[in-house]
């Protein structure tokens, strides 16, 4: 997952790898001759370097950090001199334009800094305060620009179009100044907008709470599995054993977990609530129609993007409940619970990688992108731009998150499994994008938008499962792959659209001036649960403690985010199937749209890449390229149960 924060506040010699001889194993030796070191309880500090992020490549040291907040502190002083007449002249608009970049470049160092030292080490206070100290002095900056987007609607097209000829220098900053007139009705009077800017103060602390509550306050449970062995339920045990061979410890995982947040319900329904009013209140202020149009208005998208990913989706669940049923056939169960989602249908193929396995493989599923992609994934990986494994208070999940100018970071919490291998290949499409469109941008429109930001992730784990379902022999281990990238799909696609239809649902509650509670939550939830996992259609059972999932999800507190990744997967499998099908014309193509950064409208970007997503096309054929993974994995099931080749070996 990438996150990309808007304006101020921005997160920011070759080694040929061989594929070990542990993958050509046969897959029982495989599984047993893997070991994945465990950092889950080991102290940050203690971790082995070559495992963490060179974090030193933004700041060597906190105390550089400091003095370069210090000198941030002194250009917000700064900012009010800059602001007299800066429309004057060509000269003086540019030396603003390249004062607030270097304002935000630096903004971005110090933040990024502080939020990755912070989320490997989510209890040091240390860290804590120094995001708390530059998040206020951003918010400063931020009241201070106020004027900024004002004064461009003063000087007017026909004027700054002058000046662009008169001072060649200005061309970068074409396109905010043309987003901004496009922008107008929404931009408030600078008075207006200093005091609007200053809920930055406080802005975002909804889900700040939340996510220390879920990942470092909340109590948690300890349980006995039925071979005796008792856990603490933290998240990264729910993780692992929702996952397990035998359905009833699955079962107790998943409801002991969401029991558990059940019993602090209405805590999170008040953050959820207020960061959705924190919406409205933006949307309101500045005179959108509703929240969802204030979130799309920015990246030029029209609503009926959103509602038609929704319609297409539901009207295509065919596939996806297909593929449940062929599930349940292959764990051997009469019939399938919510418990049973994130088992693996072909739990005999318990294969684990370690990560210089993980990484070999993904550097050969990359190869059809060319040499100058692969030359930077191998710097990624010998140049420390991944946290590797998980540690004590380590927050929870994957991300990366570029550092115009240094590079991206990524976190991962790598446990072996191919899910894991897969999220690597999908965040190191973030680095890459980042990489790509900072190389070829300059700062003003490198910045692409969270629309764009889910293709080049999810572009890399079709790569990676091509390639393996491309030079795997084996059926048994083909029928592995495919699960697991259905399983990405339920996950970035079905999951996705239903946590989005979910998050419409919320805001048009508080849009109608009324209160999210944890009885309309469970509720809502539920329904839409039972709805998509085909609940009254026989398809699975889906359970009445799942209804207090929506207290886990970060991404609620993103402002419609999550839907950016199923638009993502959608416009990834048409552009992959475009590059694997192609030759170097459609390679440049997709480069060509990773180096655009930001520096056109998103819809514009992909149609230059040969994606539109204001049609039905790349839906229409994204769900039928699903059914066709479906198709695949139903005559290879087919084809093992002829050879008497048990694809399971669950205990249910």
């Amino acid at each position: 997952m990438k996150i990309k924060m808007k304006t101020l506040i921005c997160l920011i010699s070759t080694v040929f790898f061989v594929i070990p001889l542990t993958l050509m194993l046969p897959l029982d030796a495989q599984t047993a001759q893997v070991k994945i070191p465990d950092y889950s309880t080991t102290d940050r500090k203690d971790i082995p370097v070559e495992y963490t992020w060179k974090i030193e490549d933004i700041y060597p040291t906190p105390d550089e950090w400091q003095k370069d907040k210090e000198q941030f502190m002194q250009m917000i002083d700064k900012i009010d001199e800059m602001a007299v007449n800066w429309t004057a002249s060509p000269q003086k608009t540019l030396a603003m334009m390249q004062f607030r970049d270097e304002m935000f470049k630096k903004s971005a160092r110090l933040i990024s800094y502080a939020n990755l030292q912070n989320n490997v080490d989510l209890g040091n206070p240390t860290f804590q305060a120094m995001k708390g100290e530059i998040q206020a002095a951003i918010i400063k900056a931020r009241t201070k620009f106020a004027f900024i987007d004002a004064d461009i609607l003063k000087l007017g097209k026909e004027t700054f179009a002058g000046f662009v000829k008169a001072e060649p220098g200005l061309k970068p900053y074409v396109f905010k100044f043309e987003d901004v007139f496009r922008l107008a009705k929404h931009i408030l009077p600078p008075d207006q907008q200093q005091i609007a800017s200053m809920t930055g103060l406080f802005a975002g602390t909804a889900g700040t709470a939340s996510g220390i509550l879920n990942n470092v306050e909340l109590p948690t449970p300890e349980i006995t599995f039925s071979d005796g062995n008792k856990v603490v339920l933290n998240y990264t045990n729910y993780a692992k054993y929702r996952e397990c061979k035998n359905r009833a410890d699955r079962e107790l995982a998943l409801k002991s977990f969401w029991q558990n947040h059940d019993k602090f319900a209405n805590t999170f329904a008040v953050l959820l609530d207020s960061g959705m009013k924190e919406n409205l209140f933006n949307a309101r202020v500045h005179k959108y129609q509703d929240c969802l149009e204030a979130a799309l208005y920015d990246d030029n998208i029209d609503s009926a993007v959103y509602h038609n990913l929704i319609k297409y989706t539901r009207e295509n669940l065919e596939p996806f409940h297909r593929y449940w049923a062929l599930k349940k056939g292959l764990l051997g169960l009469d019939k399938l619970k919510y418990a049973d989602v994130y088992a693996s249908a072909v739990e005999s193929v318990d294969k684990r990688y370690t990560y210089d396995e993980a990484k070999a493989i993904i550097l050969k599923a990359f190869q059809p992108l060319g040499k100058e992609y692969t030359d930077m994934v191998r710097q990624a990986f010998e140049n420390r731009w991944v946290d590797v494994y998980p540690n004590k208070g380590k927050q929870q999940g994957a991300y990366s998150g570029g550092v115009y100018g240094v590079h991206s970071f990524i976190k991962m919490n790598y446990d072996g499994s191919y899910y894991n291998v897969s999220t690597l290949a999908h965040e190191l499409g973030h680095a890459m994008h980042t990489y790509f469109a900072s190389k070829t941008q300059p700062f003003a429109t490198s910045q692409y938008t969270p629309f764009l930001a889910e293709i080049a992730s999810t572009f890399n784990e079709n790569l990676l499962m091509q390639y393996l379902l491309k030079y795997e022999k084996d059926d048994l281990f083909k029928l592995f792959i495919l699960d697991n990238f259905i399983q990405q799909l339920k996950g970035s696609l079905y999951r996705q659209v239903q946590l989005a239809e979910f998050e419409l649902a919320m805001h048009r509650e508080v849009e109608a001036d009324r209160t999210l509670t944890p009885q309309w939550l469970n509720k809502k939830y539920l329904e839409l649960a039972r709805f998509y996992y085909g609940h009254d259609k026989g398809v699975m059972e889906v359970d009445d403690y799942i209804q207090g999932e929506w207290a886990g999800v970060p991404h609620f507190y993103l402002n419609y985010y999550v839907y950016t990744y199923s638009t993502g997967m959608i416009a990834s499998m048409a552009l992959s199937d475009m590059v694997l099908n192609g030759k170097q014309q459609e390679r440049e193509k997709y480069l060509s749209y990773l180096k655009a950064g930001g520096s056109g409208y998103p819809l514009d970007t992909l149609k230059l890449a040969g994606v539109d997503m204001t049609t039905p096309v790349p839906f229409q054929a994204a769900f039928k390229r699903i059914g066709e993974l479906v198709s695949e994995m139903e005559k290879i099931a087919a084809r093992l149960k002829k050879k008497n080749t048990k694809p399971t070996n669950y205990t249910n």
